[in-house]
């Protein structure tokens, strides 16, 4: 991985010169008798202070290459606004699970920056999972879902945890399907949303809601008024993070307009990473070589989306800045780079979309043909 590095300060010192033992004894002098030769000048070059006001035009022309959208991206499918609105309800459906009692909100929290804050979530009758839940703000720019890259798309991403029986454990899509047509008023959305599907009320369909409205799910930040030329947006400190970032090599990984998502990277690529047990990216592939490999994940609302890693192993930002410094760069960063780092990251903390768009909407009322909650 090609690393570009902040140029250390050198402080020169001389060096002292010892005298040779023969040339003590030949000088007949004992040599704790004499005198000690002045000692010669040390130079010194005191390195010049770090600007406290970076050159905020030259930071925004040093990131606009790396957090700009990739070429060649394909556009995002064309969502109607009935299918936003119907994935917004199946979002907080808790009825979508075995027990009635577990919804995508439930670990994905749309007022908590699409995370529920805790290392695993709970699923079916309290069961935990093996890996974090992801965020899914800005999940759309991701190069694939799940922290192995399994789901190819947010469609088959919405499809996983129904059918996962630690999560959401519904049997099959049969279940899922008689559950939504067996409320009017689903099956009146459903077919709004597909008006020309024969049969509108499907899982595919759906996920597709889902992933539609999922798609919404933005939180432009001070960063990105920063990247459009509005440079009093970040601080001068958030300023030197942001250079920091770039030169340190933070970019290999974590870029484009999620600042992350968009590869997967080897967990400890430099130094391997302590107890690492979790194969990622290997468990959906099967090669060899994908072993320990994870999909890198976004920063953005990285200070509100703790804890880290995909095992929700390390509570604190600061911690994390370390350790990604040192097990995939090489490096220990001194304490004022990781102030200054966590200070930029902070600034990719952005605006939640308005309550009206996220919030829980009403939800129809079960009918007798609704299947009943299951706890087994």
């Amino acid at each position: 991985m090609l690393r570009n590095r902040l140029l250390p300060w050198f402080t020169l010192s001389a060096l002292g010169v010892g005298a040779l033992a023969g040339c003590e004894r030949a000088s007949g002098t004992p040599p704790e008798a004499r005198p000690a030769p002045p000692a010669p000048p040390v130079a010194v070059v005191t390195p010049p202070a770090r600007p406290a006001v970076p050159d905020a035009s030259a930071v925004a022309k040093l990131a606009e290459h790396f957090f700009q959208t990739p070429r060649g991206q394909a556009p995002l499918p064309a969502d109607t606004e009935a299918q936003v609105a119907l994935g917004r309800m199946l979002f907080h459906e808790p009825r979508l699970s075995k027990n009635h009692d577990v919804s995508c909100n439930s670990c994905h929290g749309l007022d908590t920056f699409g995370v529920d804050n805790k290392a695993l979530s709970d699923g079916h009758r309290g069961q935990k999972g093996s890996r974090n839940s992801p965020t899914v703000y800005n999940a759309a720019h991701h190069i694939a879902q799940f922290w192995d890259g399994r789901a190819a798309t947010l469609e088959a991403q919405a499809e996983g945890p129904m059918m996962n029986p630690v999560e959401m454990a519904m049997p099959d899509a049969k279940r899922v399907e008689a559950t939504l047509s067996s409320m009017p008023e689903y099956t009146a959305r459903f077919r709004s949303a597909f008006p020309k599907e024969r049969k509108p009320v499907t899982l595919a369909h759906a996920a597709k809601a889902l992933a539609a409205f999922e798609r919404t799910l933005t939180t432009p930040s001070r960063f990105d008024r920063f990247l459009a030329g509005e440079h009093a947006a970040l601080t001068p400190q958030e300023q030197r993070g942001l250079e920091a970032f770039i030169t340190t090599g933070c970019t290999t990984c974590h870029n484009g307009p999620a600042v992350g998502g968009a590869s997967f990277q080897k967990l400890g690529l430099v130094e391997a990473y302590p107890n690492l047990t979790d194969a990622g990216r290997f468990d959906a592939t099967k090669n060899e070589d994908d072993r320990g490999y994870f999909r890198v994940p976004t920063l953005r609302n990285v200070e509100k989306t703790g804890p880290y890693l995909h095992d929700g192993s390390v509570k604190d930002l600061p911690t994390m800045v370390r350790l990604m410094g040192r097990y995939q760069l090489g490096r220990t960063l001194k304490d004022g780079e990781v102030e200054d780092l966590e200070a930029f990251l902070k600034s990719l903390t952005g605006e939640l979309p308005p309550a009206e768009r996220i919030s829980a909407p009403p939800l129809p009322p079960s009918t007798k043909r609704t299947p009943e909650p299951d706890p087994s």
